[in-house]
């Protein structure tokens, strides 16, 4: 009896430990499973995928590149712990120029920009009237001596005081750096050594421009007490040319629309309104008499929205015109800094300024800026989008006016389109695809729920969704975008400058993927009150002529020189 007792008590321990080995391999492998769970990719998780990137494998193929794609999601980790700053650009460059495109390069008769003395112009009673003066107007009242450029720089610092925390479109009052530097400038003047044009106006920066001990915020809460300890390349020059820099300007934030941190810039004509983006600041303090002029960047739009919404004229430069070093980094393959004015010749002054290389921005090449405001008409061969100023669309009747007036010039308009056999529209992801890489850390830190705007069109979105653009389709929109470039680069060899609608169409996006530059001009107003505007598109390197179409344009009409009502 004894021993079989002790059997069966044997059996019993027996039947406990396997349970509770059981009991441990279930549970056990339940936690695996729940910890584990989401990091070893499966073949469900390939089949899942599929739908996102619009392929499709079978279950064979699924299994072969099962433990590659393991592999990768290794390789993506290690490269995380790689820290990348906002500056650091890829290997690969773009470049607009395509095979067989012959650029006018011949600098012999190159010579530096010179002002015509206009006998008219006068010190006003009031200083506050020189507000919405061109720089053309301003230069020769500082370089005669009738205004100091100290003076200048007091009045627009009231101003930015007074009319900025309304349209909310400045970020930081630079005014002891502007004191200083007019103080300078006045000094220098009075000694005979006169920079240029540039020399003693005051002006305002687009706050993705770096500036030495000052905050470059990005326009976005994440980086609003941000110091760059760096002059960006265009900081540089301007102060060169002896600008005076008087404020950052909102942006909105990380260059989309006129929303960032400290909230919505108002369009000066309609307060009701945004002054778009993303240039939102430099748009509506240039348009609100704040800045003699100011600088924006475009990438898709940000140039040319603003100065439409603001009523200001502004120049969107060839890719690779001026140096992007010290700038904040959206879209490596498309970003663009250009001025944004009161008028065309003042876009041409500050170009002149700032364009060219600098050793650091590798995208910028060294071609001259030939800029002739005498330049016979008849010697640009124009041509204007004809489908896309017959449709039916809000700004009609200012285009078509504009177009008549230009004829009127004596210029002849030859009917122009764009390609149409290649998806434009659908190469737009480039950008998302490159915006998304500039910011991926902010997304991957979670960080960007500090961003004002958190709706499916804002960047916290559109950088997650990004991370799902296989980077096959990247490089194939690319390859398309080669075609594009090509077939652009065949009909403007044609002519030399056409002119388009400014909104409506999709040459924006299509123009700012070829790197081509435009010229936008206000040409009237609304049914709101609010300013319209005419582009001018021109070949690669060509702003010249572009610009001396606007200018002539400009000439003949005057809605440049209309100014808002202001709102203290």
């Amino acid at each position: 009896m004894k021993v079989l007792s002790r059997n069966k008590g044997f059996s019993s321990i027996r039947f406990i430990l396997t349970l509770a080995g059981f009991i441990t391999l279930v549970v056990g492998g339940a936690l695996a499973l729940y910890f584990t769970k989401g990091k070893t990719i499966t073949t469900q998780d390939i089949a899942s995928a599929e739908k996102i990137i619009n392929l499709r494998f079978t279950q064979k193929e699924r299994k072969m590149m099962r433990e590659n794609l393991r592999e990768n999601a290794s390789d993506y980790a290690k490269l995380r712990d790689v820290s990348l700053a906002n500056s650091v650009p890829p290997a690969l460059t773009f470049n607009p120029v395509v095979p067989g495109l012959i650029l006018k390069k011949d600098i012999k008769d190159r010579t530096a920009i010179t002002l015509h003395e206009n006998p008219t112009i006068e010190r006003p009673a009031d200083l506050e009237d020189l507000a919405f003066y061109p720089v053309t107007a301003l230069a020769q009242l500082i370089r005669s001596g009738h205004v100091s450029s100290t003076e200048l720089t007091k009045m627009y610092l009231r101003r930015l005081k007074k009319y900025g925390p309304r349209l909310e479109c400045v970020v930081t009052l630079t005014e002891d750096l502007a004191l200083e530097q007019a103080k300078k400038a006045d000094e220098e003047i009075a000694a005979g050594r006169y920079r240029g044009p540039l020399h003693g106006i005051p002006w305002g920066a687009k706050d993705l421009l770096s500036t030495k001990g000052i905050k470059t915020t990005w326009g976005a809460r994440p980086y609003k007490d941000q110091v760059i300890d760096e002059d960006a390349t265009v900081v540089k020059r301007l102060e060169e040319a002896g600008a005076v820099l008087v404020a950052k300007l909102s942006m909105g934030a990380l260059a989309w629309g006129d929303v960032w941190f400290g909230g919505k810039t108002k369009n000066p004509w309609n307060y009701e309104e945004g002054s778009s983006g993303s240039s939102a600041g430099s748009a509506a303090a240039t348009a609100a008499g704040l800045v003699g002029f100011a600088i924006g960047t475009e990438t898709w739009g940000s140039i040319v929205s603003p100065s439409t919404r603001c009523g200001v004229t502004g120049l969107r430069p060839t890719y690779g015109r001026v140096s992007r070093t010290g700038a904040m980094a959206l879209s490596w393959s498309m970003d663009k800094i250009g001025p944004i004015c009161r008028s065309v010749e003042d876009c041409a002054l500050v170009f002149e300024a700032i364009h060219g290389p600098d050793g650091q921005d590798l995208t910028v090449v060294d071609f001259p800026f030939f800029w002739d405001p005498t330049l016979d008409l008849k010697t640009i061969r124009v041509g204007y989008l004809k489908k896309a100023f017959e449709r039916d669309y809000p700004t009609k009747k200012n285009d078509e006016a504009s177009l008549d007036l230009i004829r009127g010039l004596g210029v002849e308009l030859l009917p122009f389109e764009l390609p149409e056999n290649l998806p434009v529209d659908s190469l737009a992801f480039i950008l998302n695809a490159e915006a998304a890489a500039a910011f991926d850390e902010l997304t991957r830190s979670n960080r960007d729920d500090l961003l004002v705007r958190q709706v499916r069109n804002a960047w916290p979105n559109v950088f997650r969704q990004a991370r799902f653009i296989p980077a096959v389709e990247y490089i194939q929109a690319n390859r398309i975008r080669t075609l594009l470039m090509k077939e652009m680069a065949k009909r403007m060899a044609a002519i030399d400058v056409y002119i388009a609608p400014s909104f409506g169409s999709n040459n924006l996006l299509f123009t700012n993927l070829t790197g081509h530059p435009a010229v936008v001009v206000p040409n009237g107003f609304n049914e709101k009150g609010s300013p319209t505007s005419l582009s001018f598109i021109g070949n690669l390197y060509e702003e010249a002529k572009a610009l001396r179409l606007a200018l002539a344009f400009q000439q003949a009409t005057d809605f440049h020189l209309k100014h808002p009502e202001l709102k203290e």
